[in-house]
């Protein structure tokens, strides 16, 4: 391709790229527009979501295509386009779900296979996903061998790793893991999960004709200089012109892939934006006989190609390849670049893999510094002074090895595959060789170790000085272990700092202990494929219990979908962002925006003193109480909101939230209360049961005093901490307020409860209920976080847009439980809880039960409900109870838990009414059917020789059951026949896709018995409770029928006036307001007892869901509890289980429940706690090795494993000093 020279400021120059084959040029381009914001603001193409601003969920990835001019060929690629700035793209074809297909010109076959495998619940995330996988698809197929007909290139084990960088909350991974994977020509059609195509017969996929149509490429030099007001985008084309453009003086940013935006999410306006992939002494791939050298400017992604051609021949480049993919995701590695890396890691200390293990290797870099180079090792890099905002790194050179010296490398992460940074990371790098006597003796190493919470990646020299000339030995590796915990010293305020300097000694031992005669540990954690599931069906009330499709999830798959923020803004909308207090308890004095430069855009800035006359400080409102909006004067909590500030754009908006300069005071108030203790000694309490709801008071149970008396064994005391969960749902709290006539005001809110948020704006717009309309199409998450949380965000939204005891045999007989809750200032939802709590509790006779609970009243935010509230902590306190139980007597858990179980009489006694008949307790066969279809005896013995014959890596095998007590409300539904024979269903309820809209029409399509169904996916219990109040609708609708024939006589009935419309309003009948859901679940696990890692291996799940409404919406899309993607890590695709089997029960007709079926959204959440309990389990093998070696740490009948469990937790209850305690074992006397 021809280079142009460096233009002038002022030329006229040009954007031109296309979008979906659409064109687009531009002449004036803010440099600091994302191409996201761009197709949200300037295309109708919305699929594209912003769900963190970060690149960390994968809800917003492109794929872009270009014809590559170093390469001299086109390329297609997955980008995260929150960070990818637009005047990087020219010459680029972008691609979105809505350009692969949609309801108008047809429907990929991806988009169609992720509906036919229930692939999508709220689908928010789907876009994403399909994108992730339709770039992978694109570059497998490219390939010079054809695929085989029907299928792709791809292996099923690249089709799931190609989505390992998106995050779903909702939906869960397995059935997003065999969309992708029917497409794979290695694929067993059999392992599949339940899709709704015939066994084989997937939406016929064709590589020439499904991918390059859309991967239209530009072949057309990219602009040199773009303006816009006093800021420029610049490309030069050499280091020449690039260096001219670095000493001018002016405030520049050099950009790549502006990857880094996603971790320090600067403010900084610059003057020029320097655009670096232009510039050919940046783009080279060289190779001499020293080794390889890569332009600093080069992706990472293609750094990895590049090393795994070369680590054909050179183990050591492989082994460095393998590492890279498992930082950040895929979309990243495709834009990030290794000079952006290793430049954040020397001026930034961004905890870079990539430094520590180029610092191992012995690699150099060349900088230029003015206008001249300069060549320097890597530990002169990264232990010199911050390069200066002018230096600028050229090229980074690996050198070649051969078989000659050992390598390895290590990473502790959240998530095995990546997309997480790492506790620590390590590479190590050794010359060794054997002496004839036998022995090896070490010759010289390199040992780095990174992102332990220091300055940059560092070498162990102490250690390396050490061991360098020594023959490896037991002695030597127990000196060198020491030697090495005082090498690596996180600084302080590092979390976690114990760990991380554990995590150095397992991976220094790990590494060593293979040269010499010691049980070596292996740490890899393998990936391995998800198991299909099975359930059972029955076709009694068809279409009623058929897996069909989920309403919508092909348009959610297509991108066509409609959420808050994709609503078309009327002409001239102004945008908000809040801005929140930093502190618990203190005065606001003053709010400024003194930063320099000014945020741009402003507005207004919104707070208490600007609610209208005749209105209220009035936020958000629910069951016990109501909050205000605006913290007036003093603020209650850390995270209050104080004001609103209104901008010419959502962009402008944000960043000036971020720039807001609060002026606090905090003299005369006293000290906030942050902890529950703090609330007790304070006596700071909320009334604990509403005199409003005395239903839910829970009752206690039995003689407490007499339950103890008869136990053999007395538990005096055990404290379990259950903190917080975050929602994480994908879509942010949005909404969009328009002021309508007559002083109405019409409120789009992505909200749970519209009928309250209506109230709240209401009430602070000093206006009548009648006067706002809330509209809620459907949410992109929820989770119980949309309920009293939203309410805020749309009542400042209309606020803006108007102004502007066991026994010897396990069995226990009586439990007393003391439980402080946290509830925030707030009281929100919080006196649910209590009742919930217990609720979950009963689910095992405790004899008697006696409890005293208090809502303690801090300065902490409010708590709301998060997926099934209370049952989750009723049940996690259940069940650890029983392992201290079985701790104690040191029996099998499963036994004590099945001794514990409910009799007839006895669940009578703790749920009352909800326990139905005795034929409705269907847990014991349940839970024989489990234990004998999940093979638990069998397992459990080959656990237990598993854990006989390994040292460093432990197993643990859990089975667990539920009794989750649900009550039925009351809702409204309305049916209605138009004259055309359509059918209108009215619902009260919110669909924020769990299915919904697809049970709904079911349900209606069997009770009128002949409309035509289609779509699919989850559910709520507020799903049933809507299909029974439009289910008398239906039936009275089909008896004014009579024997009309539908669509010839439909007409004629709207032409003699017949109403063809009918409302109900269910209401459970007394008897039926309540009932019990039963399931169990087996989960083995294995953990590292070197890193903490653990690995879900087999989860086995028997369900009893009455008769499904919808098995493929009830089957596996659960949740799994776990502020930013960076340090708060949801599930992702390599964290779900190895295999997973899971079934529902299907028992029968049952008159008083909608149509015999039961909930299955929040119970079988709770299962979950079989993960914890097989961990525990895991730890306690551990603890039981620790002790068989002398160690004094060990007893288990006290062990209290904290939530959540997560990596330095399982470390710090296996032991900090597994390794040191092992040596010496070694070492000791016999």
């Amino acid at each position: 391709m021809e280079k142009k020279d460096c233009a002038v400021a002022g030329d006229e120059s040009r954007l031109v790229f296309e979008v979906n084959g659409k064109r687009f040029e531009m002449g004036e381009v803010d440099p600091s527009t994302t191409l996201l914001e761009f197709l949200r603001s300037a295309t109708p193409f919305k699929s594209v979501k912003l769900g963190c601003g970060e690149g960390g969920c994968g809800a917003c990835v492109v794929v872009l295509s270009r014809f590559n001019p170093v390469l001299n060929q086109p390329e297609i690629f997955s980008v995260s386009s929150c960070l990818t700035l637009l005047c990087s793209l020219n010459g680029f074809s972008i691609t979105t779900t809505e350009g692969l297909g949609n309801t108008k010109h047809g429907f990929h076959p991806i988009h169609q296979r992720f509906a036919g495998f229930h692939a999508s619940q709220c689908g928010f995330c789907t876009p994403g996903f399909c994108m992730s996988f339709f770039s992978a698809l694109a570059n497998a197929d490219t390939a010079p061998q054809p695929p085989a007909p029907g299928f792709s290139n791809l292996t099923t084990s690249h089709a799931q790793t190609s989505i390992t960088g998106n995050l779903c909350r909702c939906t869960g991974y397995r059935p997003i893991a065999d969309a992708c994977k029917s497409f794979a020509a290695d694929v067993d059609i059999e392992d599949l999960g339940m899709n709704v195509f015939p066994k084989g017969e997937f939406p016929p996929y064709d590589p020439e004709d499904d991918v390059w149509p859309y991967v239209r490429v530009c072949k057309q030099e990219c602009s040199t200089v773009l303006n816009s007001e006093s800021i420029s985008w610049f490309t030069p084309a050499s280091l020449e012109e690039l260096g001219s453009l670095v000493a001018d003086g002016a405030r520049f940013k050099l950009v790549v892939g502006n990857t880094g935006m996603g971790y320090y999410k600067e403010t900084e306006r610059y003057d020029k934006y320097i655009d670096l992939r232009y510039i050919p002494d940046l783009l080279m791939v060289r190779k001499d006989e020293t080794g390889i050298e890569f332009g600093a400017a080069i992706s990472i992604s293609r750094v990895i190609s590049s090393l795994k051609e070369e680590g054909e021949s050179d183990l050591v480049l492989m082994k460095i390849a393998q590492h890279m993919e498992r930082v950040a995701s895929i979309f990243i590695r495709n834009s990030a670049s290794i000079g952006g890396n290793l430049v954040m890691a020397q001026r930034r200390s961004f905890p870079s893999d990539i430094a520590t293990l180029l610092l191992a290797v012995g690699s150099t870099v060349a900088l230029l510094r003015g206008r001249a180079q300069e060549r320097m090792t890597m530990d002169e890099f990264l232990y010199g002074p911050p390069l200066a905002p002018t230096d600028v790194l050229l090229s980074v050179h690996i050198p070649f090895f051969g078989s000659r010296v050992g390598f390895e490398s290590y990473r502790a992460a959240p998530r095995p595959l990546g997309n997480a940074l790492p506790y620590l990371n390590a590479a190590f790098l050794a010359d060794v060789s054997f002496k004839e006597s036998g022995g090896v003796i070490l010759n010289y190493a390199r040992l780095a170790f990174g992102a332990y919470g220091t300055d940059h990646a560092t070498r162990a020299s102490e250690v390396e000085e050490y061991l360098a000339g020594k023959t490896l030995t037991v002695e030597v590796l127990d000196e060198a272990v020491r030697l090495v915990k005082l090498s690596v010293e996180p600084k302080d305020g590092t979390t976690h700092p114990a760990y991380r300097k554990s995590l150095a000694v397992s991976f220094l031992f790990s590494f060593l202990a293979a040269f010499i005669d010691v049980s070596s540990p292996t740490l890899g954690v393998s990936f391995s494929e998800v198991a299909d599931s099975s359930n059972e069906e029955t076709g009694t009330y068809y279409p009623v219990g058929e897996p069909i499709p989920k309403v919508g999830a092909i348009i959610q798959a297509s991108g066509e979908a409609v959420y808050v923020d994709d609503i078309p803004s009327p002409p001239h909308s102004l945008h908000g962002a809040l801005i929140y207090s930093t502190k618990p308890l203190a005065r606001v004095k003053s709010i400024s925006f003194e930063a320099v430069p000014k945020p741009s855009g402003i507005v207004d800035v919104i707070s208490a003193k600007d609610i209208p006359q005749g209105g209220q400080n009035f936020g958000a409102t629910g069951l016990f109480g109501s909050e205000y909006l605006f913290a007036d004067d003093t603020t209650a909590s850390a995270g209050d909101l104080i004001a609103f500030v209104v901008a010419r754009s959502q962009k402008e908006a944000n960043v000036a939230a971020r720039m807001a300069q609060v002026d606090y005071e905090t003299q005369g108030l006293e000290p906030p209360i942050l902890t529950v203790e703090e609330a007790v000694e304070n006596s700071s309490f909320f009334d604990t049961f509403s005199p409003y709801e005395p239903r839910l008071k829970p009752e206690m149970i039995g003689d407490f005093t007499k339950g103890m008396a008869e136990a053999d064994h007395k538990i005096l005391s055990q404290e379990i901490i259950l903190g917080s969960q975050y929602f994480f749902y994908m879509e942010t709290q949005t909404a969009l307020a328009i002021p309508d006539e007559d002083n109405c005001m019409v409120v789009y809110s992505s909200v749970q409860s519209p009928e309250l948020a209506q109230i709240s704006i209401a009430r602070c717009l000093g206006v009548p209920e009648h006067n706002v309309r809330v509209i809620t199409r459907r949410l992109g998450g929820g989770f119980g976080g949309k309920c009293q949380r939203a309410m805020k965000v749309a009542t400042a939204c209309a606020l803006a847009a108007q102004k502007l005891g066991p026994t010897e045999n396990g069995k226990l007989t009586a439990l007393h439980v003391d439980i402080l809750i946290d509830a925030g200032f707030f009281i929100d939802f919080s006196p649910f809880i209590p009742y919930m709590l217990i609720a979950g509790l009963k689910k095992y006779n405790w004899g008697a039960l006696s409890f005293d609970i208090k809502l303690c009243k801090t300065n902490n935010t409010s708590k709301t409900m998060m997926r099934a509230p209370g049952d989750v902590q009723g049940n996690f306190i259940a069940e650890a109870i029983i392992e201290r139980v079985t701790s104690l007597l040191s029996m099998e858990a499963g036994s004590v838990r099945e001794i514990n179980f409910h009799t007839g009489e006895s669940l009578q006694l703790f749920y009352a009414e909800a326990a139905g008949e005795a034929s409705d307790y269907t847990l014991p066969h349940i839970w024989d059917e489990l234990i004998s279809s999940s093979c638990y005896m069998e397992r459990t013995a080959a656990v237990e020789q598993f854990n006989r014959s390994n040292i460093w890596r432990k197993r643990g095998i859990s089975c667990v059951p539920i009794v989750y007590k649900v009550t039925v409300s009351g809702k409204p539904g309305k049916v209605s026949i138009l004259k055309d024979a359509s059918v209108v269903v009215e619902v009260g309820g919110i669909e924020m896709g769990q299915g919904l809209y697809t049970k709904v029409k079911q349900a209606t399509a069997y009770a009128l018995s002949l409309i035509k169904c289609d779509g699919m996916e989850n559910l709520i219990e507020k799903v049933r409770v809507v299909d029974r109040a439009i289910k008398p609708s239906c039936h009275y609708l089909k008896d004014e029928q009579g024997s009309l024939q539908w669509n010839d006589l439909i007409l004629e009935a709207h032409n003699q006036s017949i109403n063809l419309a009918a409302n109900s309003y269910f209401l459970p009948e007394s008897g039926s307001k309540e009932y019990l859901n039963y399931g169990a679940a087996v989960s083995e696990v294995e953990i590292c007892v070197l890193t903490g890692e653990k690995s879900i291996l087999r989860t086995d799940i028997v369900y009893d869901c009455g008769q499904s409404l919808n098995p493929a919406v009830d089957m596996g899309q659960g949740l799994v509890t776990t502020n930013s993607t960076w340090d708060y890590k949801i599930p992702s695709l390599d964290n779900v289980p190895k295999k997973l089997n899971a079934k529902v029960l299907n028992t029968g007709h049952h008159p008083d429940r909608v149509l015999s079926s039961k909930a299955s959204g929040e119970p079988p959440l709770v299962l979950a706690t079989s993960v914890y309990c097989g961990i525990r389990a895991g730890v306690v093998e551990a603890r039981k090795q620790l002790k068989g070696w002398g160690a004094t740490q060990g007893t288990d009948s006290d062990l209290q494993l904290d939530v959540p469990a997560t990596l330095p937790v399982v470390k710090q209850y296996c032991g900090l000093d597994y390794v040191e305690t092992y040596l010496r074992s070694l070492l000791a006397p016999s």
